[in-house]
């Protein structure tokens, strides 16, 4: 169709996924009025509305709904072959969107930011921290190369690779650091403090202590890792944290961290993309380049240095 190119597509692709012109316009780096333009251009181009324009959000018309759908794909396919040709060209190069969840991502991204662009001197990585499963939707839409999540995810789309393995440690107040470290139905008695529903470790630690979200306990959440320490330090309950967070999350607060009995709680942190993803023996290589990282100086190995805090 004369007219019509890839920019629009992905203009009304990055429509159809926030909802909201402001936010879209974000997402790809443009003005909002900018942005309104190449939609409405998109639509004189196709003769018809494909959205309408609420004071607040928006919403696609039946046809924008079904033209949606086939851009998600043909946008794939674009991108697919874009990473097909990348791969060819041997060593990684060009343009590489890589998902954190937010309980890795303060901790562990920095060093991989690092260690890849000194391993691929002409990637362009593009990090995003998002909840698991908004970055699962983002790997089956193509909107996104690799993620670092918790596993096992077991979606049959995508390939799973094992990094590293790590615990979870016990948070409370500093004055309860010479206390006995309490087993898992103890803390089901105590003011749980945990992450907002929709992260990953949440429902980890409430596996952990054989309690599930419809419990009624009295559970307080946070947005952050950050904030369910700060409310330990202020005397509010306990929590657990991923042992990587442990030296940056609690050297401001008057926390002390325990270790649990056996089995202590853990996870494993992996990486997954989509099999079908031609950057796949890249990927591969990347997996194995953040292994070595984490072999050499694995945040769960910093025992030492979090001492002072109970460990």
């Amino acid at each position: 169709m004369i007219g019509l190119s890839m920019r629009h597509l992905r203009y009304f692709d990055a429509l159809a996924q926030y909802g909201h012109f402001g936010r879209a316009a974000e997402a790809c780096a443009i003005s909002q009025p900018a942005l309104s333009l190449q939609i409405k251009e998109l639509e004189e181009i196709l003769g018809t509305p494909l959205v309408e324009r609420g004071a607040r959000r928006i919403r696609l018309t039946a046809l924008g709904e079904a033209f949606a759908l086939r851009v998600r794909d043909i946008l794939r396919a674009v991108d697919e072959l874009g990473a097909l040709a990348r791969a060819s060209q041997g060593p990684l190069v060009g343009q590489l969107r890589i998902g954190v969840i937010p309980t890795v991502a303060p901790y562990l991204l920095p060093r991989v930011i690092k260690e890849l662009a000194a391993a691929f001197p002409g990637i362009d990585l593009r990090p995003r921290e998002a909840v698991t499963q908004r970055l699962i939707e983002d790997l089956a839409e193509g909107r996104m190369d690799t993620a670092i999540v918790a596993l096992p995810i077991s979606e049959p789309f995508l390939h799973e690779e094992a990094l590293f393995d790590e615990e979870f440690v016990l948070v409370r107040p500093q004055e309860d650091a010479a206390k006995p470290v309490p087993k898992p139905e103890k803390l089901r008695e105590m003011r749980l403090l945990l992450l907002e529903e929709g992260h990953c470790f949440r429902d980890q630690a409430l596996s952990f202590c054989e309690m599930t979200s419809a419990t009624p306990r009295d559970l307080m959440e946070g947005s952050s890792l950050s904030t369910l320490v700060q409310m330990v330090g202020a005397g509010i309950g306990v929590t657990l944290i991923p042992e990587m967070a442990a030296p940056i999350e609690t050297r401001s607060a008057a926390v002390s961290l325990a270790r649990l009995a056996e089995p202590r709680p853990r996870r494993t942190i992996g990486m997954v993309w989509r099999k079908t993803n031609p950057l796949a023996p890249q990927l591969t290589r990347i997996a194995t380049i953040l292994r070595t990282v984490e072999s050499g100086e694995n945040p769960a190995n910093r025992g030492a240095k979090t001492s002072g805090k109970g460990i």
